[in-house]
């Protein structure tokens, strides 16, 4: 039993340096080194529970600073033609065939267009073809794995609804989800199941 909270905590440790995600890297390195602090106790290796605990504060300090960091979110808007914007679309082209498989920038449909900049890095783009009643039907809503912390969903979804509202947009409509992942990201961003013309869909009011 004892042998298995140690491969438990090396299996913690292992997979936090596979994602590449600031949160997730820090999340997954404190749980191995919550694990290897037990394993510590168990075997009585007071070295082995020091220095974890030291790698714990220094986790839990950095977590501190990430959820907390001033970055500066600025919307672009942008067009299918724009040189840059097909680079990044080439660029994550394999990662957006796993959230959004069947996208294709339409430049003659009513699109909704931007992409969201962090301390002006390209952190999202975003493209939804509005109806007549005022449904924005999501196309993409693609974050780099990097900042997939849920700010810039709040940023587009809070912050930025009085521009989406003055665009004559009343609701987002997602109608087809192709990743869980992505599925539980909207239902954080309170996107809730409702059926349009017969059609299941996620959907959030901006009324």
């Amino acid at each position: 039993m004892v042998v298995i909270v140690g491969y438990l905590a090396s299996v913690f440790l292992a997979c936090s340096l596979l994602v590449n995600n600031s949160i997730k890297f820090r999340l997954l390195n404190m749980t191995g080194g919550i694990t290897f602090i037990i394993y510590g106790i168990l075997i009585r290796a007071y070295p082995v529970m020091i220095a974890n605990s030291i790698l714990l504060c220094i986790n839990i300090f950095q977590l501190t600073k990430l959820y907390y960091a001033k970055e500066k979110l600025e919307m672009l808007e942008i067009y299918a033609t724009d040189k840059l914007v097909n680079k990044f679309l080439s660029f994550h082209k394999k990662d957006i065939a796993n959230y959004f498989p069947e996208f294709s920038f339409n430049a003659d449909k009513n699109n909704i267009a931007f992409m969201v900049l962090r301390d002006l890095a390209i952190a999202n783009i975003f493209v939804a073809e509005l109806t007549d009643e005022g449904n924005a039907e999501v196309q993409i809503n693609y974050t780099v794995p990097q900042y997939r912390d849920y700010k810039v969903g709040r940023f587009i979804f809070e912050r930025e609804k009085e521009y989406l509202i003055g665009k004559g947009v009343q609701q987002i409509v997602y109608k087809n989800i192709f990743n869980k992942n992505h599925e539980d990201f909207i239902k954080v961003m309170g996107f809730t199941k409702q059926n349009i013309n017969g059609v299941e869909c996620y959907t959030n009011s901006l009324a």
